[in-house]
Parts: structure tokens; C-alpha cells; sequence
């Protein structure tokens, strides 16, 4: 039986009045990639900071690959890695230069740092970059070299806390890849993550924390069915419209609607065919057009909305 590479019952962590974790219960499979959702100051970086060994928990007990966070703290440094929110690197280092450094730091000698630093440079496609100084790099350039100093030195366990932040959505799906690649090769992951479709694209497992606790966990479709029934998507032909059809619907079905980015577009839970139809006859009766409908699976986003109560913060943005 393969022994999670994380476990934690009753973790707690204090700043000032704030609690941070609030009886954090949490297991991590081995193998794959763990996602933590949350809004913000729900207590993810936190979590990822405690768990890290790079601030000590104030309650609670947690095992990391099976050592004992606070007894064992510096045997379970020595065999993870961290990737934090924006990119360490030393700007005014090469890409070489900044792998060698870490490459020394962690007790290479010279010879095997340059060599193990050009080859992470060329896994990760920097190796036409490598002489140049990082100021000189693109966002998504300086989050594969913070990921390639994570892995100088091959990690059993990666710590990814919101590693995409600020990235254009090539970039993502570049980072996305190597994630995948990682995880093909053993790494076991913890990411944590605002982006629900990052969630979706990566996660084997999902844990929703918010207020410093775990409120749900599971597979991403274990998520979307704990919300209950479906989903009614409509299109409006006149945008205008759309607060008198979500009231409507509101009104109708019972439920909360959800008004995303797209002005012309209302959403609403709904359970089976019948109250849909029954829904889309009395939007006919009063008058508003709809270009399109669909009726589908409960979305992350509608899972996260019901279950934190917030949404995400792609639509905070928007």
C-alpha cells in the first residue's frame, strides 16, 4: 500500500488575531499532482509555507514523506522542493549562473553543478538563454528557470504555490506540460491555484480549503456531482436583458444564478431536463429571445462558488 507523501491532522497556524489554518486535515496520494483551491486568505500559501518546513506549525501534526514535520524538519528539506508565487531568481545572473549557484548551494562541486545546470537548462528549453541575464527574460522564461532550480537536485515532493500568476496562457500551458513531465518521472505535486482550469487540466485530486479548513476533496468529477444536478446555460439575443432572465430563473428554479464575464450569458443550477425546459418556457412567455441554451455537468467554478462562497479570481478580475 503506497503511503501518502502527505499527511496533516488538526494543523494550525496563528498571524496575530488571523488564523491562517484552522485544524488543517489533509492527505496527498503519492504519484500525480494535489491541487488546493481557495479564495483569497483562504490559507493556501500558508498551508504550502508550514507544510515546507519554512515556518513552524502552532498546533496540529503533519507527516511529509513520512517524517515528522517538526522533528524531522531538515530530513524533509532535503528532499523536497519549493517553487513560491513569483519567480527568486537573481536577475542579474545568466540562466547558467543562477542553476550553478543553486546547484554549489546544495553541495554539487563545480564540475557536476555546470553539468547538471545545462542539463535542467536544456530539459526546459532555455539552453539558447543560458548566458543571458535573467532581467532579460520573459515572465514565463523566469518561471521555467525558478522551476529548474527546484529540480538541480531531483525533488520526491514539489511544492508549486500559484506558479502561473501573471502568466500569458502560452506560457501556462508550457508550464502545464512540465508539470506533467515531472509527474511522469515520480514527482509527486502540490499545487495550489486560483485558476479552475488549471485545476481541472492538472489535478488528480482537489482539496477546497477556505477560512484556514478543508471543506471538500476529491476528483474533480467527485466535486462537480457533490454540487447536485446540472447546469443551465443561456444566451440572450439582447444582453439588456439579462438581470430581468436571471431573476426569472432565480425565481423558477429555486437556485442562485451566476453571471459570468460574458454580458449576454446567464447560469443557473438546475436538476433535470423538465425545470430546465419548464425554466426556458417562462423566459419564452415574458419576452426574452435566447440565441442558445445548454444543460450540462456542474462546472469547478460553480463547485467553488457553493462551497466558499466566493468566486474565483479570474471573475474578482473581470
Amino acid at each position: 500500500m503506497t503511503h501518502p507523501v502527505i499527511h496533516s491532522q488538526g494543523l494550525k497556524k496563528r498571524y496575530g488575531n488571523h488564523k491562517a489554518l484552522d485544524g488543517l486535515n489533509l492527505e496527498v496520494p503519492s504519484g500525480g499532482v494535489y491541487a488546493l483551491l481557495g479564495p483569497n486568505g483562504a490559507g493556501k500559501t500558508t498551508a504550502v509555507r508550514v507544510l515546507s518546513t519554512l515556518v513552524p506549525p502552532d498546533g496540529g501534526a503533519a507527516h511529509v514523506l513520512g517524517y515528522d514535520l517538526v522533528r524531522d524538519a531538515h530530513t524533509v528539506r532535503s528532499k523536497i522542493a519549493l517553487t513560491g508565487q513569483y519567480a527568486s531568481v537573481d536577475i542579474d545572473l545568466t540562466g547558467q549562473e543562477n542553476l550553478v549557484l543553486i546547484g554549489r548551494l546544495l553541495g554539487l562541486g563545480r564540475a557536476g553543478a555546470r553539468r547538471r545546470a545545462t542539463e535542467v537548462l536544456e530539459r526546459f528549453s532555455l539552453t539558447d538563454a543560458a548566458a543571458r541575464q535573467v532581467r532579460t527574460y520573459s515572465g514565463g522564461m523566469r518561471r521555467r528557470l525558478d522551476l529548474a532550480a527546484s529540480l538541480i537536485k531531483p525533488p520526491q515532493l514539489l511544492f508549486l504555490d500559484e506558479p502561473t500568476t501573471g502568466l500569458d496562457p502560452r506560457s501556462r500551458i508550457e508550464l502545464w506540460t512540465l508539470v506533467r513531465q515531472l509527474v511522469s518521472d515520480g514527482t509527486s505535486v502540490l499545487l495550489t491555484t486560483q485558476y479552475l482550469d488549471e485545476a481541472d487540466q492538472l489535478a488528480d485530486r482537489i482539496g477546497v480549503l477556505n477560512s484556514g479548513r478543508m471543506v471538500a476533496d476529491g476528483t474533480a468529477d467527485e466535486l462537480k456531482a457533490s454540487v447536485g444536478g446540472g447546469s443551465l446555460q443561456v444566451r440572450l439575443l439582447d444582453h439588456e436583458q439579462r438581470d430581468t432572465a436571471a431573476q426569472l430563473l432565480g425565481s423558477q428554479l429555486k437556485a442562485q444564478p451566476h453571471l459570468p464575464p460574458d454580458p449576454a450569458v446567464v447560469e443557473i443550477p438546475v436538476i433535470g431536463s423538465e425545470a430546465a425546459n419548464d425554466a426556458l418556457t417562462q423566459l419564452h412567455h415574458a419576452g426574452i429571445d435566447i440565441i442558445s441554451f445548454s444543460l450540462g455537468q456542474p462546472t469547478l467554478d460553480e463547485v467553488f462558488l457553493s462551497l466558499t462562497g466566493h468566486p474565483t479570481a479570474t471573475e474578482e478580475l473581470a
